[in-house]
């Protein structure tokens, strides 16, 4: 389960550099606000990540038509999961949003990794 967890980094980490990308490029050449071309960026980001785990993390056949509406299930829930912890460390316990942080770095990762494996990408659960 290593090799699918490096690739499953690997693949997060490039959604990460165009998620940030094409925010930059939105808002410094399009003069975009930063709130709205942070959705564009997620959107693109989410296909190039899929992409990546469809065919290299995971090495799935099964069809887009079946995989790609979980894999946004599970990126909202991630980015849920992100803003709970968030909310939760830094709003209702006070303590300093590095440890936030912390937490989601932490656990929000191994989530939608364990969602992806196990659910998004299964060949077995295709239909």
């Amino acid at each position: 389960m290593l090799k699918p967890m490096l690739r499953f980094a690997v693949s997060g980490g490039l959604a990460t550099v165009v998620h940030v990308g094409v925010f930059i490029f939105l808002v410094e050449w399009f003069a975009l606000r930063p709130v709205l071309a942070a959705a564009p960026a997620f959107v693109f980001a989410l296909f190039v990540s899929y992409g990546m785990n469809y065919h290299w993390t995971f090495s799935a056949s099964a069809p887009h038509r079946i995989m790609l509406p979980r894999f946004v299930v599970v990126a909202l829930l991630g980015l849920a999961l992100n803003l709970g912890i968030t909310y939760a460390v830094v709003d209702v316990a006070h303590y300093w949003y590095g440890y936030a942080l912390l937490l989601v770095v932490l656990f929000v990762p191994l989530a939608t990794f364990l969602l992806s494996k196990f659910w998004v990408f299964n060949e077995q659960d295709n239909g």
